[in-house]
């Protein structure tokens, strides 16, 4: 295998498993603290409803609901949560292996890569035999955040060359936001047309 292909392969591995423990510390982030926070949430809602009227709606009380089943939801993940922080730290480890592999082949002079293709396909037998395949609902956003924003992949985006908009921000956080700005407009114009205003 020539050297520029190798790191190339290299860098695409380093993607998927530094992306992939990235969306196993995002489940178990989100497992471990999501719950919480809807309690609180819920908790203070509750609270400020005793003395601000338009918090004590139905409408709220439908969303402080559909938090509470959410939070149910997540805490299914609970009994296997350990086992996600466990294999985002064994996919960290075989992400950073990669990480000096990918270096000693950049640096080396010599044609016969053959050692360092061997211990790549180790390397990616590994992950796969440690990857989790059930994750929850926005890991993916979370992870994506993890990865790109607060991991150092400049060796990876050597190879890679990540661009902003098709790699860095997420398509489905796009359609999230989208989404979000039309129910907020279809809310106003409803809120407006109730008020008379329009």
């Amino acid at each position: 295998m020539k050297k520029n292909d190798l790191l190339l392969r290299i860098a695409d591995t380093a993607y998927n498993i530094g992306f992939g423990a990235k969306k196993h510390f995002a489940t178990y982030d989100i497992v471990e603290k999501a719950p919480g926070w809807i309690g609180f949430i819920s908790m203070g809602v509750g609270v400020f409803a005793l003395f601000i009227d338009i918090l004590a709606t139905k409408h709220i009380s439908a969303i402080l609901i559909i938090l509470g089943i959410s939070g149910l939801l997540i805490n299914s993940y609970g009994e296997t949560k350990l086992n996600y922080e466990k294999n985002g730290v064994l996919l960290t480890q075989l992400f950073n292996d990669l990480k000096s592999i990918y270096f000693l082949v950049k640096s080396s002079e010599k044609l016969d890569f053959s050692d360092e293709a061997e211990k790549l396909s180790e390397i990616e037998s590994r992950y796969y035999s440690h990857c989790i395949s059930k994750q929850i609902l926005f890991s993916d956003l979370y992870a994506h955040y993890k990865f790109f924003w607060q991991h150092q992949i400049d060796w990876v985006d050597e190879q890679k060359h990540f661009r902003f908009w098709r790699d860095k921000i997420p398509l489905s956080l796009i359609i999230i936001c989208l989404l979000a700005v039309v129910g907020a407009l279809t809310l106003g114009v409803y809120y407006a047309h109730s008020k008379g205003l329009l």
